[in-house]
């Protein structure tokens, strides 16, 4: 079954408008969630006490050496990675097989991730399906991986289940931006936005087993849909909550962007603000504040700044709140000092692009077709 299929109906008000609008967007959005997540590394697991005596009244602003380099990405952007490629391989075996699984071909995925990471899962790697992106040596670094991540992927015992446990943690959400644009594709039926909800949701599913660790991850990957699709984040989070509320369990993580909502309408400080928003370890904490930083935030910079100048995940936040930023304002507003010293700022482009174009590759049920066997070597159908 192709999830892509039967176009009909609307989701963005500029829905049509020229792909290279649309490009920037996705790129803006994987490389913005990038920016956020190299920033916010450094202070991770300082107190925002400690951070503005570092760094003084602003803040860190700009990178500084972590894992050994400026702009060190962390396991947040690895997962987004490894997501995206999840997606894009489960579309080549629909395509070539006419059968298919995105939770199952996307949780093989982050078993290579786990791979990278040095260790082994219970369920074993298909021999010979590694692909493209694993074969860069810089994803093969742990960079601080979250732990219930790790185990829910060590316990798996089939693949795209859900996990054995009863974790909220942000690691289902923060890694959930590809979905939004592979689903991109889909924008013009009328279902688009709970395609994108449920399918987040699975995958997030994984590895976290509460229902508002999956339900969190459903919203965020709703959010980036509007924005990618050229809608205003106001009109993205109504949308985000329309789809939310139909799903049971659904309170938690409501609350928390009703509470994003109404914090951003305050003359709070940001500061007092994010802290009543939690510090961002569990899923609707994170979502909420990179939500927050989103709606106060008048430039990119702004907003992602914001996002890791707090006590808390400062990465997760930073990178879902960069994610989002990025593809609302484009890869444009992102500051070229914080590009240039990127990690994978190349392979993370070249992700984006994939994700925008592969509906376009000329690829039939036998996997044959112009450039198909290049294509069929960088996403393998497993």
């Amino acid at each position: 079954m192709n999830m892509l299929s039967s176009p009909t109906g609307a989701l963005g008000k500029q829905a049509d408008e020229d792909k290279d609008r649309v490009r920037v967007r996705f790129h803006g959005c994987l490389l913005g969630g990038a920016v956020g997540d190299a920033l916010g590394a450094p202070v991770e697991f300082m107190s925002a006490s400690e951070i503005l005596e570092t760094f003084g009244r602003q803040g860190i602003r700009d990178f500084i050496p972590a894992y050994g380099r400026l702009g060190a990405i962390t396991d947040d952007t690895q997962m987004t990675l490894f997501t995206a490629e999840g997606l894009l391989r489960a579309w080549m075996r629909g395509m070539i097989r006419g059968i298919t699984t995105y939770p199952g071909v996307t949780a093989h995925a982050y078993l290579r991730w786990l791979k990278t990471q040095g260790s082994i899962s219970n369920c074993e790697l298909i021999p010979d399906s590694e692909g493209w992106l694993y074969g860069h040596q810089e994803l093969h670094h742990a960079r601080a991986p979250g732990a219930t991540c790790i185990k829910a992927l060590r316990d798996m015992k089939s693949l795209g289940g859900t996990a054995a446990n009863n974790s909220k943690g942000c690691g289902g959400v923060m890694r959930v931006a590809p979905v939004a644009l592979f689903v991109w594709h889909a924008r013009h039926t009328e279902n688009a936005a709970s395609r994108a909800f449920d399918l987040a949701n699975d995958l997030a599913a994984i590895t976290h087993g509460h229902p508002t660790g999956q339900l969190a991850a459903g919203a965020f990957a709703v959010l980036v849909l509007g924005l990618v699709s050229g809608n205003a984040l106001g009109e993205a989070l109504d949308v985000a909550i329309q789809c939310l509320k139909i799903r049971p369990n659904h309170e938690e993580t409501l609350q928390a962007l009703e509470q994003a909502r109404s914090l951003a309408g305050s003359r709070l400080p940001v500061v007092d603000a994010i802290a009543e928003l939690g510090g961002g370890w569990v899923a609707e904490e994170a979502l909420a504040i990179a939500v927050y930083c989103s709606l106060v935030a008048k430039t990119f910079e702004e907003g992602v700044a914001y996002a890791v100048n707090h006590s808390g995940d400062s990465d997760s936040t930073g990178a879902m709140a960069g994610n989002l930023l990025g593809a609302l304002h484009g890869m444009d507003a992102i500051p070229e000092r914080w590009l240039r010293p990127l990690e994978l700022r190349e392979v993370i482009s070249e992700v984006a692009d994939d994700l925008l174009d592969f509906t376009e590759w000329d690829i039939d049920e036998d996997g044959d077709g112009e450039g198909a066997e290049s294509h069929f070597r960088k996403y393998p159908p497993n």
